[in-house]
């Protein structure tokens, strides 16, 4: 299960895309996302858990831009880094940390930061996998969780 000591905070999701693939989205049709790795900065300032939760899942409602990537099948959530009890700022300067790491590239432009002037985005791409350290080294209270089936339930 998860184990969110505080209920509220901000997030980054791993997710590995197996093959190329395209959203169903007006915004970026014609668009073709890369095989490789995306990082998602995210926050939920109450319900952390179950906002993790619902990303798990393959099958619901879209509700957000992120929810686009995480229902298709060759789209799969590898690890996810939460930073318990921060502040929704620290979703933003994540996301300028990711985007400054070598190899890593914005995904697409105003992508899941509808409520954020300042982010050109807040989904970047990797070919290769971001070591986790850099998280861990910066921010001592980063949990990585690697999901599994059981954690869904």
């Amino acid at each position: 299960m998860l184990k969110i000591i505080e209920n509220s905070g901000v997030y980054i999701l791993e997710i590995s895309a197996q093959y190329p693939f395209t959203l169903n989205l007006r915004k970026y049709s014609g668009k073709v996302f890369r095989k490789g790795f995306y990082y998602y900065a995210g926050s939920a300032q109450k319900n952390l858990k179950q906002r993790l939760k619902r990303h798990l899942l393959k099958s619901k409602n879209i509700h957000w831009h992120i929810d686009h990537i995480t229902t298709l099948k060759q789209t799969k959530i590898e690890r996810i880094f939460t930073f318990n009890n921060s502040a929704k700022s620290l979703e933003c300067l994540l996301s300028g940390e990711i985007s400054l790491l070598s190899g890593v590239d914005i995904a697409a432009n105003h992508f899941g930061n509808s409520d954020c002037k300042n982010c050109k985005t807040h989904l970047y791409y990797s070919r290769k996998r971001i070591d986790q350290s850099h998280f861990s080294s910066r921010y001592q209270s980063t949990v990585c969780f690697m999901p599994s089936s059981r954690e869904i339930s």
